[in-house]
């Protein structure tokens, strides 16, 4: 069975597969990538790829999309198939260039604890708003990875990709949330309208967190990919 490549967004490390992984296929060897190293997208995706198997599939969440689609413009041929997941090929606004710049710049104050509980609550569905487990996962996870890489993550600016989206070639599986507040359905609409022969998935009754808010129905979507 091919290697699946597991590559988390903004401030999430590996446990946002946690969920997902008791509904995987017992035989599917994972790698668990981290977005820890690198100041820019295209310095992430090289870290990715040098702790990658020498074929396998792959999976990026929402900055990790980003991330995703870069790695396979660097190994082509590597990469047997994609899963986009919550993410976008459209560029950042200013204003959340302005915003995330302006948080990992301002003076620290106390030990670092993850991203804040409105950041993280925004992220969610709004039945999943006051759900203090996944708040606290999520905060956790942000936790661990720590300050530095809280700036450094902060900082990246994501440049849109829209017009190189046709020179991905690999069976490519587009997945979005039904109440997304992050990233609304027309951007999952482009990605898919992009890559040559993809395929739109809309997971309902979850936001921009769906391995966390939906962890089964994901990995039965992604099914699709094993094969």
């Amino acid at each position: 069975m091919i290697p699946l490549v597991l590559i988390p967004g903004y401030m999430l490390d590996d446990a946002l597969w946690d969920g997902m992984l008791p509904f995987l296929p017992a035989a599917l060897p994972l790698h668990f990538a981290s977005l820890a190293e690198g100041d820019s997208i295209a310095a992430m995706a090289q870290a990715v790829l040098a702790h990658c198997p020498p074929q396998f599939s792959l999976l990026g969440f929402s900055m990790g999309g980003y991330v995703a689609r870069e790695v396979v413009r660097l190994a082509p041929g590597r990469v047997q198939s994609l899963a986009l997941v919550a993410t976008s090929s459209r560029a950042d606004l200013p204003l959340q260039v302005e915003q995330r710049s302006k948080a990992a710049r301002a003076r620290p104050i106390g030990t670092f604890r993850g991203l804040g509980r409105a950041a993280i609550a925004q992220s969610l569905h709004p039945d999943n708003s006051a759900n203090e487990a996944l708040l606290t996962q999520v905060r956790l996870m942000g936790e661990r990875l720590g300050r530095e890489v809280f700036v450094r993550q902060s900082l990246i600016v994501r440049e849109a990709d829209t017009g190189r989206l046709p020179d991905i070639r690999c069976p490519t599986l587009v997945v979005a949330a039904a109440q997304d507040q992050l990233r609304r359905a027309e951007e999952a609409r482009e990605l898919a309208d992009g890559i040559p022969g993809a395929k739109l998935v809309t997971v309902p009754d979850a936001g921009h967190l769906i391995p966390l808010e939906q962890p089964q129905a994901l990995a039965s979507i992604l099914t699709v990919i094993f094969r």
